[in-house]
């Protein structure tokens, strides 16, 4: 487990690519989507993270809180020479997913299990059912205006039935 604060949006949105890169240099082949859950009140920085994530990727579109429509879609741009990038395996990485489930009543299995994804999700206790062991969750706590709490749980398991 890792705690961080972070003191303004460009510190957590960096945090965001670092993280990034080091999941890159790590990621092995797998048979369905790298999961990110993101927990957090409203408010708490989970957007801003995933700004800072989709930065990491190359991801030119501005990223905008998924609220109202649920889920956006983003391509990744095939890889680039990029400081946060540490030799990471990002060539069979095709979209970022960005999905808010704080008002989804239907999961989204086919997105989570296929493995060309990277899915971020917010307000994961609702979908807690279909969430992979190996999801990485991160918790966002709000100290006040500018400074956020930063928590990583890598393998946090949330449901001890699922494979």
């Amino acid at each position: 487990m890792k705690k961080i604060i972070t003191n303004n949006f460009e510190e957590t949105q960096n945090l965001a690519k670092d993280f990034m890169g080091q999941i890159l240099g790590k990621l092995e082949q797998r048979g369905r989507a790298l999961v990110i859950v993101l927990e957090g009140d409203l408010g708490g920085g989970k957007t801003t993270f995933t700004q800072g994530l989709a930065q990491g990727l190359e991801i030119k579109e501005n990223l905008a809180s998924p609220t109202f429509v649920l889920i956006k879609s983003y391509r990744i741009t095939p890889p680039q020479p990029s400081p946060y990038r540490r030799g990471g395996r990002r060539e069979g990485l095709k979209n970022l997913y960005h999905i808010d489930c704080y008002r989804l009543n239907k999961p989204f299995e086919e997105i989570i299990n296929n493995p060309q994804n990277i899915v971020v999700i917010e307000w994961p206790e609702k979908i807690a059912e279909i969430l992979p062991k190996d999801a990485i969750k991160i918790k966002f706590e709000f100290i006040d205006e500018n400074r956020r709490k930063v928590v990583i749980e890598k393998n946090h398991s949330f449901n001890q039935n699922q494979n």
